[in-house]
């Protein structure tokens, strides 16, 4: 029996993938094109997977569909091995935010984890947004201060263009000769992290900005 094997941002590359390759039979008439289109579409998904077995490598092999109906129904097969994002309790949230005092925790309990890469909130009251995201398999929390931007800007998670806040954080970087040092980053990043969980297909930039945050090397 195949266990859930695939991440919510894998899941939504394959569905761009699955796309791309639509779109083309849309486009164009060549079937050399669409040939070329769909094995580099599949070379790209399997690149994903490197310690697949060989059940897994059939499932997500594309390169015998050709219809519409073959796609969606391929995508919605695939749906049913999405990884869920760890399961938290409210304590254990709270425990990754000990100076958040009075910090306002999301309604675990409504949360889609199988639709979740990092797990995101803002409280509006003290202009901050939480940030929750495994790194070498333990769980981070991020505290950031956040300013709406009045223009649409590229995500730095998911690389969509639209709606975004500018948020910073202190990282924990530190200078044995300089106590008092400090260092801030920010980013620009979805205010909606439903909407950037949505469309992100990697977690370079996410794991790199965690990183810098804790003041490790990249």
């Amino acid at each position: 029996m195949i266990g859930k094997f695939i991440k919510n941002e894998q899941f939504n590359f394959i569905k761009k993938q699955v796309a791309l390759i639509k779109d083309s039979y849309k486009k164009n008439s060549d079937p050399t094109v669409i040939r070329a289109v769909k094995e580099l579409a599949n070379a790209k998904i399997m690149e994903l997977f490197p310690y697949i077995t060989q059940e897994q490598t059939e499932m997500l092999d594309l390169s015998k569909k050709k219809t519409d109906f073959e796609y969606d129904q391929y995508i919605q097969e695939l749906s049913q091995y999405l990884l869920p994002f760890p399961q938290l309790t409210e304590q254990q949230i709270k425990k990754m935010f000990p100076k958040a005092k009075k910090i306002k925790v999301p309604e675990l309990a409504k949360l889609n984890r199988e639709q979740i890469t990092y797990l995101s909130w803002t409280d509006i009251s003290t202009n901050k947004k939480y940030i929750i995201y495994e790194l070498n398999e333990k769980m981070i929390g991020i505290e950031c201060k956040y300013t709406l931007l009045s223009k649409d800007n590229v995500c730095s998670f998911c690389n969509r263009f639209g709606p975004v806040a500018f948020i910073s954080t202190v990282t924990k970087a530190k200078k044995a000769k300089n106590p008092d040092y400090y260092k801030a980053i920010g980013n620009y990043i979805c205010f909606d992290s439903s909407e950037c969980n949505g469309k992100i297909t990697n977690v370079d930039y996410l794991t790199t900005f965690f990183k810098e945050s804790l003041g490790e090397p990249c």
